[in-house]
């Protein structure tokens, strides 16, 4: 297994985790009551699900499609 392969597992797990703990903070009763008051998810649940996002098609990339 290559650096860059292993270095996309490890992106795909991180970012996996970080989308697992985002969506675990938008269903806090804190993140719920902000989104029904401001029509958002507060800036660090939202940082969880785009860097989650962001490292998981990163991880995927280099795991799955780069040779």
């Amino acid at each position: 297994m290559g650096s860059s392969k292993l270095f996309g597992v490890v992106l795909l797990v991180v970012g996996i985790a970080l989308l697992y703990f985002g969506y675990q903070s938008t269903q806090s009763v804190g993140n719920q009551l902000t989104e029904t008051l401001t029509g958002r998810f507060t800036d660090e649940t939202m940082w969880y699900l785009i860097g989650g996002a962001a490292a998981t098609a990163a991880g995927a990339f280099l795991t799955f499609l780069k040779k």
